[in-house]
């Protein structure tokens, strides 16, 4: 019996994830209790209603799964519930709302698992709090103690006091199942795989290779200190957590790997994540469009008769709503008519009996005479007018309660018509899930396909082939590169061929000097090692070792006709550059004989001479009597007669030296 607990909001998501049929074989809500409605979706938004409206809590929520072990023979539903009202008690939770969901669903060895879901609502709605819950992992694990104790079940190795190897039993984390549902690798598997390849590396650049061969690579963490594994589809793990020997620690892994593969020298995870989409993207294009298959067309099937039962059940609804609705309008006019055909009935009665006993002859004429007929009409009258007003307030009374009834009618039939539109809100939510828990079954599926057997994934050096080839790595390479990528490869590729020229004629320039092919490459230079394997077009090698790039041999041809274009680039370049020293000294040398002209030459206050003209003309620019649009050459509008006179003044103080 290993249970498993946690305090959490999110009640819609997890209703949906309940009530998932796609991931389970077999799924049967139990008990709803404490709540109104009879669906999760609708029991949860009460629950978080009664949190909202009472309480600050966000984590209203009390979700506990109870998985069995099947090896010791399956529980009953007795035994189910003697848990659940052990741990309920234990955790305080007695007589709280709560909903129990059963699912019967396959396990990793093809076997069929029982298990159970229990969840509470934190919300204690008469003391208007939530429910504390203090150390319950401690509380679930004693009510598991004393179950296993009292039906005569065997613990894992986890539950045993001071047991060493509990490392090994440990709840997976979250980010640790997604990875085992895309992949199918679990992560035992990953572990021993990257253990394995720890032991038999005798240096660091053999443990980066054998983790190229597992799918992996060497990347540096976000605090840029921490060495991780990014695998094929992104995923990234420390890598000390894959190695399993307590012995091992990050200093040991940077000790063994060395200055070339320091977190300094390695890709950023964002790096290495979008090299592994580059083979993503590769494997996907080289693998064939995969087909709807038949378990989409089951879950389809499925989700519709599902819906159609639900849709159904709504169609009834509102047939029996408009029926409710012309009934009541029907019984509503038969009170308002029998409600004014008894006051004509009454008018009509009272009248007859008025003239059933109306005096004749002489007793008529006797009234008439008195003026006793005269006070008997309009106390007739009177009674008359009285009776009216009464039927009047009658009639008020009963439009009222009509209306009222038909408020009464029109909520109830909101609700009923929100409750039907909450459980199809609902539904949508269990058969998007569903869709998505299917293309994830698929996605495992195809990458085990990929990974043909063996227990790592692909491996990151691309060394794939078609079958009943022979392994060519350019071709294969070029085989799997995604047709997104070709087009600036194609641009790096020319490039490269233009500096393949360049250096084969600085080395035809200096025969003496050792070119770059000819230097010695440098090992653990992994950054380039990342652009051979991403396909920037310079080239490719197998088995992940460190080589240097191989360039193709230019012609003689080519690198005449490249220098004679380089050449000529020069030569303009030269005659351009000359062409401006000359017009700059052009206008140095006017403007020095400018200044000699004027230099020690006394300019009285009769002379018109304005410097600023005689500037203006040396530098070639049109004037005033050019056509310059009457201002100072540059579209500038004339200067006041005022204003000319203090300028010119200024210039002849500074042509005197003042």
């Amino acid at each position: 019996m290993i249970p498993f607990a946690s305090q959490r909001g999110g009640g819609q998501d997890l209703a949906t994830h309940l009530m998932n049929e796609h991931d389970n074989e077999y799924m049967e809500l139990a008990e709803v209790r404490g709540a109104i409605a009879d669906d999760l979706h609708g029991a949860f938004a009460e629950w978080a209603a009664q949190a909202g409206a009472l309480t600050k809590c966000k984590q209203y929520l009390c979700s506990l799964s109870i998985n069995p072990d099947e090896l010791q023979g399956r529980i009953t539903r007795e035994q189910f519930t003697d848990y659940i009202d052990r741990a309920e008690e234990k955790l305080g939770l007695t007589g709280q709302p709560r909903a129990v969901v059963f699912h019967i669903k396959e396990d990793g060895f093809g076997n069929m698992r029982e298990h159970c879901h229990v969840v509470w609502s934190r919300i204690d709605v008469e003391q208007g709090k939530a429910v504390p819950l203090s150390f319950f992992k401690d509380k679930l694990m004693t009510v598991t103690r004393e179950f296993a104790r009292d039906h005569g079940l065997e613990l894992p190795q986890g539950y045993h006091r001071r047991e060493d190897e509990y490392r090994r039993n440990r709840q997976l984390s979250g980010y640790d199942g997604i990875k085992q549902k895309e992949t199918g690798i679990t992560h035992e598997e990953r572990m021993a795989a990257v253990t394995g390849a720890w032991q038999r590396s005798d240096s660091g650049q053999a443990f980066a290779n054998a983790l190229e061969e597992l799918g992996y690579v060497l990347a540096r963490g976000r605090n840029k200190t921490r060495l991780v594994l990014v695998d094929i589809y992104g995923h990234t793990t420390a890598l000390t957590r894959l190695i399993d020997d307590p012995s091992v620690k990050a200093k040991t892994v940077r000790d063994k790997l060395g200055p070339d593969y320091a977190p300094e020298n390695l890709p950023s995870v964002k790096e290495a994540q979008e090299l592994a989409a580059q083979h993503r993207d590769a494997i996907k294009e080289f693998e064939q469009a995969r087909l709807e298959s038949e378990q989409v067309l089951e879950l389809t099937r499925h989700q519709a008769a599902r819906r159609t039962a639900l849709e159904q059940e709504a169609a009834a609804l509102r047939q029996r709503q408009h029926d409710e609705r012309e009934q009541l309008a029907r019984t509503q006019k038969v009170a308002h008519q029998e409600l004014k055909a008894g006051y004509r009935a009454e008018m009509q009665r009272i009248r007859s009996e008025r003239a059933r006993h109306r005096p004749k002859g002489l007793a008529g004429f006797l009234g008439r005479v008195t003026g006793v007929a005269l006070v008997t009409k309009k106390l007739h009258r009177y009674r008359d007018r009285k009776r009216y007003e009464a039927y009047l307030v009658q009639r008020d009374e009963l439009k009222v309660r009509q209306r009222t009834e038909r408020q009464d009618l029109g909520r109830r039939q909101e609700l009923q018509a929100a409750d039907v539109k909450r459980k199809l809100r609902g539904l949508d939510q269990v058969e998007k899930r569903e869709r998505a828990s299917l293309e994830l079954a698929r996605t495992k599926e195809q990458r085990q396909r990929i990974n043909a057997g063996h227990d790592h994934m692909p491996t990151m050096q691309l060394a794939l082939k078609p079958r009943g080839r022979k392994a060519v790595p350019h071709k294969a390479k070029n085989r799997h590169t995604s047709q997104r990528v070709k087009a600036p490869e194609e641009g790096s590729r020319r490039r490269d061929e233009s500096s393949t020229i360049d250096r084969a004629e600085a080395g035809a320039l200096q025969p003496g000097t050792e070119t770059e092919q000819d230097q010695a490459p440098e090992r653990g230079d992994l950054t380039r090692e990342f652009t051979r394997v991403a396909g920037n077009g310079a080239g490719d090698s197998e088995g992940g070792d460190s080589r240097s790039h191989e360039t193709r041999p230019a012609s003689d041809e080519k690198v005449a006709r490249q220098r004679r274009r380089k050449d000529q680039m020069l030569d303009q370049e030269q005659r351009n550059r000359t062409d401006r020293d000359e017009a700059a000294k052009a206008r140095e040398d006017e403007l020095e004989k400018l200044h000699r002209e004027f230099d020690g030459k006394d300019i009285e206050a009769e002379d018109e001479i304005d410097l600023t003209d005689e500037f203006i003309r040396a530098a070639g620019l049109p004037g005033p009597e050019d056509g310059g649009g009457g201002g100072d050459g540059r579209g500038h509008k004339p200067d006041s007669e005022p204003k000319l006179k203090r300028r010119r003044k200024r210039k002849r103080d500074l042509g005197r030296g003042r």
